[in-house]
Parts: C-alpha cells; sequence; structure tokens
C-alpha cells in the first residue's frame, strides 16, 4: 500500500522540479516574444529561486509545528500554475515576475512535506523511500524542457499553459490520497516509537553535514554550467556534444541516485557518503589532467556516480540528526541543494573569466576533499 503513496509523492516531485527544468528552456522563447534583454529574462529564473529559497525553511517548519494537509498537493498546482501563467503576459515583466515567484513558492511548498512524508511512510527502508522520492526531482528537471519545448514552439508563447495540466492532475490525486497516507505515516511512527525512547534534534551534527550539502550543490551546479563550455573551449569537440554532456550525466545519475537509497539501507547512510565523495575526488582532478576528450568523458562516469550516489543518504542522515524536525530539516537539505549552486555560479564564472576553465575546475577539485573530511568526520545520530 504505501508503494502506491510513495509513487504518488514521487509523480509529485516530477512535476514540481518539472517546472524548474522548463524555465531555462522557455527563456529563449520569452526573449524572442517580449523582447526581453537577457538580464531581465535571467531574472525570471532568479525570481523562482528565490522564491524557493527564502519560504522554504519556513514551509518546513510549518509541517512540523502544523498538520497542513494543502501544503503537498497545492506546492505542485502553484509550481505548475505559476510557470504556465509566464506566457500569458508577455507585455508585462512585472507580471512574468509575479508568476514566476508564484511557481517558486509552490516548489518551497512541496519539497519539505515531501520529503517528510516519504521519511514517515518509510519504515526501516528510509534509503530506498528517500531515494525514490529524490528519482523525481532528477526526472523532473529532464521531463520540463521536453515538454515546455514543444509547446512552445507549436503553440507559441502562449503554449506555457500546458504544463498546469499535470500539475492539476496530480494535486487533485494527492488530495484524494492524503489522509490514508497521513494514516499510515502515523501508524508507521507509532510503531517505531514502541522501540525508541525520546529523540532529539542535534542541531551541530546537522550543520556539519550541511557544509557537505553546500559543497555537492555548488559542485554538481557547476559541472552543470561549465561542463558543455570546456568541452567546447579547452577540448575543441563540437557545440552538439558539449549540449549533450549534461542531459548525459543526469540520465546516469537518475539511475544512481534511487541505488544510493536502496545501498544505504544495507550498508548504512555513511558508508555510502563516504564512497560518493571519494569516487568524486579522482573524477574532478583527473577531468582536468587530460586533453583526450574520450578520457575526459570517462572521468565524468564516476563524477556522476559519486555526485548522485551521496542525494538520498544525505536526506536521510540530516532527517535522522532532526528527527523532531522533520519538515525542517527537509526544506533546508533541499533549499540548500537547489539554490546554493545557483548563487555561487555566476562568481565561479567571474572566476573563469580571469584564470579560465581549467583553473575553474581545479578550484572545485577542492570541494570532494571538504566532502569527504565532513562524511569521515560525521558522527552518527544519537538515536537511529
Amino acid at each position: 500500500m504505501k508503494n502506491k503513496y510513495l509513487l504518488a509523492i514521487t509523480a509529485g516531485h516530477i512535476f514540481t522540479d518539472m517546472n524548474l527544468g522548463a524555465l531555462p528552456a522557455m527563456l529563449p522563447f520569452i526573449v524572442a516574444a517580449s523582447g526581453l534583454g537577457y538580464a531581465r529574462a535571467a531574472g525570471l529564473t532568479f525570481a523562482v529561486s528565490l522564491a524557493s529559497t527564502l519560504t522554504q525553511p519556513f514551509f518546513g517548519i510549518m509541517v512540523d509545528k502544523l498538520i497542513k494537509s494543502w501544503l503537498l498537493p497545492f506546492g505542485v498546482l502553484f509550481a505548475g500554475c505559476g510557470l504556465a501563467m509566464i506566457g500569458l503576459f508577455p507585455g508585462n515583466y512585472w507580471l512574468m515576475f509575479t508568476a514566476a515567484l508564484i511557481s517558486g513558492i509552490g516548489v518551497a511548498a512541496f519539497h519539505p512535506d515531501g520529503a517528510r512524508m516519504a521519511n514517515r511512510m518509510a519504515g526501516k527502508e528510509k534509503g530506498r523511500s528517500i531515494g525514490f522520492f529524490s528519482l523525481g526531482g532528477t526526472i523532473g528537471t529532464l521531463v520540463g524542457p521536453l515538454m515546455a519545448t514543444p509547446a512552445l514552439l507549436y503553440l507559441g508563447l502562449g503554449g506555457s499553459a500546458v504544463l498546469a495540466i499535470p500539475a492539476i492532475i496530480v494535486c487533485v490525486i494527492i488530495i484524494f490520497l492524503y489522509p490514508k497516507m497521513h494514516s499510515l505515516a502515523e501508524t508507521m511512527e507509532n510503531e517505531k516509537e514502541k522501540t525508541k525512547t525520546e529523540l532529539r534534534n542535534e542541531w551541530l551534527k546537522f550543520f556539519w553535514l550541511s557544509i557537505a550539502i553546500v559543497s555537492r550543490s555548488v559542485l554538481s551546479h557547476s559541472f552543470n554550467t561549465f561542463i558543455p563550455l570546456y568541452w567546447v573551449n579547452e577540448l575543441q569537440q563540437s557545440k552538439a556534444i558539449g549540449g549533450m554532456l549534461v542531459s548525459f550525466m543526469t540520465f546516469f545519475g537518475a539511475i544512481v541516485v534511487l541505488l544510493g537509497g536502496y545501498l544505504s539501507d544495507h550498508f548504512g547512510v555513511k558508508k555510502i557518503i563516504t564512497l560518493g565523495w571519494v569516487l568524486l575526488i579522482p573524477s574532478v582532478f583527473f577531468l582536468t589532467s587530460t586533453a583526450n576528450p574520450v578520457l575526459a568523458m570517462l572521468m565524468l562516469v564516476p563524477f556522476s556516480i559519486g555526485n548522485f550516489l551521496i542525494i538520498a543518504p544525505q536526506i536521510v542522515l540530516g532527517q535522522q540528526y532532526l528527527p523532531k524536525s522533520l519538515g525542517f530539516a527537509s526544506g533546508i537539505i533541499l533549499g540548500l541543494a537547489v539554490s546554493t549552486g545557483g548563487l555561487v555560479s555566476p562568481l565561479l564564472g567571474r572566476y573563469a573569466d580571469l584564470h579560465g576553465l581549467v583553473s575553474t575546475f581545479k578550484l572545485l577539485s577542492i570541494l570532494p576533499i571538504v566532502g569527504i573530511v565532513v562524511a569521515l568526520t560525521s558522527r552518527p545520530p544519537a538515536k537511529s
């Protein structure tokens, strides 16, 4: 029974994060139809990120302190309908900006309760459950451009309204399932409490883990941003190949993120997190130590494995550190994972302008070292 509910939450994650992938693909159409400059067009992406980052911890606290059954379904709805409205106001930038803010608020509303509910229903298979939930976000970012681009090509900018359709459908499904979903989560938690003493939050351990989460976010976003440029400008490969590499890493990672959840259930979250960071250290370093594009591409394999392997176990460990504040823990972890890399990327871009892409990747090779130090020194939760 719980698989049905987990599938519904994962579908919600797909069609929430779909909007994060769709907006960058929509920007060329928005610029062409409205005459916006690149800076103002990029401001729409900033609006989604800003709204999501600022409000996600608030929604996390809300789901911990209050039973807000509407956050999960209406988070999906706002995320999809907000982005759908952008194409309806091509002549008014601030209405488009407001629509982007609404979408970002929807993204922020969904994630804390989504990850919290996946944890609560999981029983002993928390890694598997969180891995499956995380897979939804990965698939969503892939689906977004695939859905938005044809819609806008054939229907014009108003074709963005198509993005509201799956959001409405999934919203209705989750509303229908939520009461039984919540009841199952309560049952699973009551059974767990029979064998446990009172749990407590361990904030210092959570803060220490957050350093690794931020490091992974910066590393992942930077690779997505600079790898195509590196392939074209440094390795002298075609733009087509450079553009395909991010999709290659994400498709590959979609399998690994689920594997990371399963492995963490069997071997423990700390071992899998450590393994992921160990794989990242040589792959980032040796990537820029060869001028051979084939060897460089081979290095993207261990990078993708390590990068996606640690997603689910880091979420589970963060939730274990804050067992009395699952919503807040989920909101902070997912917020840091999404936002910090995007905020730092412009600074790294400036560094690349001054010192070159090779030097930028050498700088990024420090981050896996930070991650492995955090992984090796992280202590297990007092009660697990």
